[in-house]
């Protein structure tokens, strides 16, 4: 793969050179300084009490090392894994509920600058939920939805809701390996109680259940607040945007919006072009105010309103570094407490507006969704009062990359079939004959222990070399879009010969921009929609399809990676594995895991392994299928691929009256 001194993108390469220059500390420069401790980084050292730490290593620590209460190393290992999943559901988790008391607070009417967007979507989920909803106040339906689904968090007895969203084979494998989540914070509660000195001591099942706790998420968290933010703000469709640092503008007020939550993003949408905020920025001398994304709440905006981003979460400190930035707005998670030392160096303004995130430095000003647009358009004057004290430093980036963002479950079965026939059965059809060899999750961090990006880069482009189509996500999506690589044009110049057909037969990149990192969950459900259609598995586990997370980071990460493997998904990570110590906890998340669910969870720090891996994962589910060998270019019997015209000429001769959906 491409190597870089820092980073896999050569805009952010550029700014960080600059900043050497200037002695300018960013992340990179302390990844280089900060080596990971060898021990803690595999797994092997215990710190949950205090007659601890306890590090476990030695020529035979497999076997023979224990901790002073007499832990082995693997569960001592395991049980460092499941704090992780514990602490990256509770992330999500708060997230999701944050959102479900949003759409409460909207359908008593309490939160009135947000609406209702998406009546189609919230008629669907409350189906998932058994609530009725033909002939009922849409606000009515909406505030069932939302405490139906508030249940999920406090629930002691039962299961969280949307797990029998899942196939149904799925759902008995859950069921008899006892890991169907009942709610989330009591998954997330046990998990701490079980890892504490003197409870769990068998590594088997501190990890089952974390598995547990990791579906919660996945089926529960994550999956309700992509569903709810579709609700509230717009289920996505395809839309135009743009990516990298050359979204600033000099001339404009540059205000930057990053995290994760995007009920404030949405607001601050809302408002900025508004005339009277437009003539403020005026009279401070710019010519408009430019509004740009970071991180996970980029891509929340993006794929609703093409709102540009500047990339993922190692260019945080890197947009500041332009000079160009007047105010960078944060919510919740990902967000380097290094920006507001950093920013002191240029002119930015670092703003909080959440009560969970304070950072020394930044200035509060919390978000009350009761008052949602008056908190935005204060946020967006004291960017404007901000501009005129920008000064001439910095390392300014005019390139821009276009972007083609928003694929959600609903419009990829609408582009495969129209609004009539709707479906997933061209794209199963297209993997069964051979044309896409499979499907790849590619999601996670961007990550300054690696040439930050690079390795997503790397994967997504030979993946789609070898027909395999990629669906993106978080910071994945944004190394793409920063790299140029979501775009249709992509496919013709890149894709092998069976994915080129169909995405330009269907009219789709062949990297799919499907969101955030809680819109893995889009990935679920999609799984789940083709098992359902039918010719492939009658489970997620089984189909040609993996997940890939090659520059994690975070514990979300490790809960997104274990929910996709309890959900019958083998999962990639790259870098060193964090239980690599225990050789037993390793064959557990491998082997066992796979027996079990058909998933598996691996750490590879060779990219060219990754992808080595990948492949052969996919092509192992096609032969154990019973589908067409994959062969490029050589292509089996199947349906004919309807261009996007020919599915307009059926849908109007269906409905002649009815506009394009």
């Amino acid at each position: 793969m491409e190597k870089a001194v820092k980073s896999g993108n050569k805009e952010a390469e550029q700014i960080i050179e600059w900043g050497k220059s200037q002695g300018i500390e960013t992340c990179f420069d302390r990844a280089e300084k900060l080596k990971p401790c060898p021990i803690g980084e595999t797994g092997a050292c215990c710190k949950v009490c205090h007659m601890g730490p306890c590090r476990l290593v030695g020529k035979n620590a497999e076997e023979e090392a224990h901790g002073v209460c007499g832990a082995s190393l693997p569960v001592v290992a395991a049980r460092n894994l499941v704090r992780m999943i514990a602490a990256g559901t509770a992330c999500h988790g708060d997230h999701g509920r944050d959102m479900a008391f949003t759409l409460l607070a909207v359908a008593e009417g309490e939160a009135k600058d947000f609406q209702i967007k998406d009546v189609k979507k919230l008629y669907r989920v409350a189906g998932y939920l058994n609530i009725e909803f033909e002939g009922r106040p849409v606000n009515d339906v909406a505030k069932d939805v939302a405490l139906k689904l508030i249940e999920d968090f406090g629930r002691q007895r039962g299961t969280v809701n949307f797990i029998k969203r899942a196939p149904q084979k799925t759902q008995e494998r859950w069921k008899k390996w006892g890991i169907v989540p009942r709610g989330i914070d009591r998954e997330i509660a046990e998990c701490m109680d079980r890892t504490t000195m003197g409870m769990d001591a068998d590594a088997d099942s501190l990890l089952t259940h974390g598995l547990r706790t990791a579906l919660s998420n996945g089926w529960g968290g994550s999956m309700i607040s992509t569903e709810i933010t579709d609700i509230l703000f717009g289920t996505p469709m395809p839309v135009r945007a743009e990516a990298s640092f050359g979204i600033f503008k000099e001339d404009e007020v540059n205000l930057v919006i990053h995290g994760h939550e995007p009920s404030l993003a949405e607001m601050i949408v809302d408002v900025v072009s508004e005339p009277d905020l437009l003539a403020y920025a005026k009279t401070k001398g710019a010519k408009g105010i430019n509004l740009g994304g970071m991180c996970c709440t980029a891509n929340e905006v993006m794929m609703r309103h093409g709102i540009p981003t500047a990339g993922g979460f190692t260019n945080q400190e890197l947009g500041i570094m332009t000079g160009l930035v007047d105010a960078m707005v944060v919510d919740v998670q990902c967000i380097m407490p290094a920006i507001t030392e950093l920013s002191k160096k240029f002119h930015t303004k670092v703003l909080t507006t959440s009560d969970k995130v304070r950072i020394p430095g930044a200035q509060h000003v919390p978000f009350d969704e009761h008052r949602a647009k008056e908190v935005a358009r204060g946020i967006v004057r004291i960017a404007i009062d901000n501009f005129p004290n920008r000064k001439k430093v910095g390392s300014h980036i005019t390139k821009k990359y276009p972007v083609i963002a928003g694929f959600s479950q609903e419009y990829i079965e609408y582009m495969q079939g129209g609004k009539w026939r709707a479906s997933f059965r061209p794209l199963n059809d297209a993997i069964m004959a051979g044309r896409v060899r499979g499907a790849v999750g590619l999601a996670g961090c961007d990550n300054p222990r690696f040439p930050s990006t690079g390795v997503h880069k790397f994967l997504a482009l030979e993946l789609i070399k070898n027909d395999v189509l990629v669906l993106s996500t978080g910071c994945s999506s944004a190394s793409c879009g920063t790299a140029g690589f979501l775009t249709p044009e992509m496919a013709l110049e890149n894709a092998g010969p069976g994915l080129r057909e169909v995405c330009e037969a269907i009219g789709i990149p062949p990297i799919l921009h499907l969101g955030s990192c809680v819109d893995n969950t889009r990935i679920l459900t999609i799984a789940t929609a083709m098992a359902a259609e039918g010719g492939l598995s009658d489970e997620i586990g089984g189909m040609p399809a993996v997940g890939i997370a090659p520059e994690w980071i975070t514990e979300k990460a490790i809960a997104i990676g274990c929910y996709f493997a309890a959900s019958g998904v083998p999962v990639i990570f790259g870098g060193e594995s964090p239980v690599g110590a225990s050789a037993e906890v390793t064959r557990i998340m491998t082997e066992v895991w796979f027996e079990r669910f058909k998933g598996a969870l691996h750490f590879e720090p060779d990219p060219e392994k990754i992808l080595e891996m990948t492949l052969d994962y996919i092509d192992k589910a096609r032969e154990a299928l019973k589908l067409k060998k994959y062969e490029p270019g050589k292509f089996g019997a199947e349906r004919v691929l309807m261009d996007m015209a020919a599915r307009r000429d059926i849908e109007r001769a269906a409905k002649p009256h009815i506009g394009i959906y």
